[in-house]
């Protein structure tokens, strides 16, 4: 019995397993790596490249004006904002008054611009049929491709003695509205001169809408075909018409593309110059009645100011230049962030 015991003492100590420490993991995040080929890194640094010299050629840009334009804005100071008056040689000059021009102009051609680029992008993308759909894509691009010279003489020709009878009936029955009044026009006066409509920043406005619709239309075409399928479908099998669907679906997702794009085209049109040059009648005056014969704008003071300047004047267009060129910049920037920015998840309801 005593053997027994001690052979069971013993073969319990034999089975009995050695135990030793596990090693901890490290709470570390695997290394990985990725092989990029040939073609892409070729194509990364490309864009890398184009990308830093499309910066430096805009930050060089900017730094010439502003050395051109120092000696003016050291001499003029805070005034150069303020002051509407252009006289450079006598040392009273500023750009209130073409700085204030240039939005007047600009903000009548978006107001022409955006309702006819959405109706267009509209028709293109929903409702033209497949047939002719290429062929007006085509057509609304390249109408951004026309000289603005030719937009010009159109607008001086054609436009300005067909649209004063409007100017006119504006004047006439929309005079409580501040923007349509113009002064020395008497409404009840059968002989009064229809020449203080000539030349005025509403002909102005609506030359530079038709130069910078097509863009603006083109922005808001791809964005509207953007829209996801299956939320047009959804809305298609609940009862929606077309225009509901339209309503619900494409204009809440092609929001950011309206604004962005409208954005993109108030920068053109802020620095148009040779249309804009070939219709205004230029004044260094605050000119807020878009219907009045006088209108100015940065772009066409330095077209018209430049080839008699004198070495201080040249200072002061190239100040000038410096503003718009810092306005400019920041639409587009505004303008492009939007249009990056605008997604369906967030837009759609």
């Amino acid at each position: 019995m005593a053997d027994s015991d001690k052979t069971h003492t013993t073969v319990l100590e034999v089975a009995e397993p050695a135990t030793e420490a596990l090693p901890v993991p490290e709470d570390k995040p695997r290394k990985l790596s990725s092989k990029i080929d040939r073609p892409d890194a070729a194509f990364r640094w490309i864009a890398r490249g184009g990308g830093t010299i499309v910066v430096t050629v805009m930050s060089l840009v900017g730094l010439f004006l502003a050395y051109q334009g120092f000696t003016a804005l050291q001499v003029a100071g805070p005034s150069f904002l303020t002051e509407q008056a252009w006289d450079p040689n006598s040392g009273k000059f500023g750009i209130a008054a073409v700085l204030a021009g240039t939005f007047f102009i600009a903000l009548t051609a978006i107001a022409f611009a955006l309702p006819l680029a959405l109706g267009t992008a509209l028709y293109i993308s929903e409702y033209a049929p497949a047939k002719i759909k290429n062929g007006l894509v085509t057509i609304v691009d390249l109408m951004a491709a026309v000289p603005s010279v030719v937009y010009g003489l159109w607008g001086v020709f054609f436009l300005s003695p067909n649209i004063i009878p409007v100017s006119q009936w504006l004047s006439t029955y929309l005079n409580w509205i501040p923007f349509f009044r113009v002064n020395g026009f008497d409404t009840n006066d059968p002989l009064a001169s229809p020449t203080v409509f000539a030349a005025s920043t509403f002909i102005a406005g609506i030359v530079v809408a038709l130069m910078v619709a097509p863009i603006t239309s083109s922005i808001m075409r791809e964005v509207f075909t953007q829209a996801p399928i299956g939320e047009r479908e959804g809305a298609l099998a609940l009862g929606a018409s077309r225009w509901g669907m339209i309503r619900n679906v494409v204009l809440p997702f092609g929001r950011g593309g309206i604004i962005g794009g409208t954005m993109l085209g108030l920068g053109r049109a802020l620095g148009e110059t040779i249309a804009v040059f070939l219709i205004i009648s230029p004044v260094f005056v605050i000119q807020p009645n878009i219907l009045e014969k006088g209108a100015n704008s940065i772009s066409a003071l330095i077209a018209l100011r430049y080839n008699e300047a004198s070495v201080f004047e040249i200072s002061a267009l190239m100040a000038a230049g410096l503003a718009l060129f810092l306005i400019t910049l920041v639409v587009n920037f505004v303008a492009s962030t939007i249009i990056v920015r605008s997604r369906s998840g967030s837009q759609s309801d």
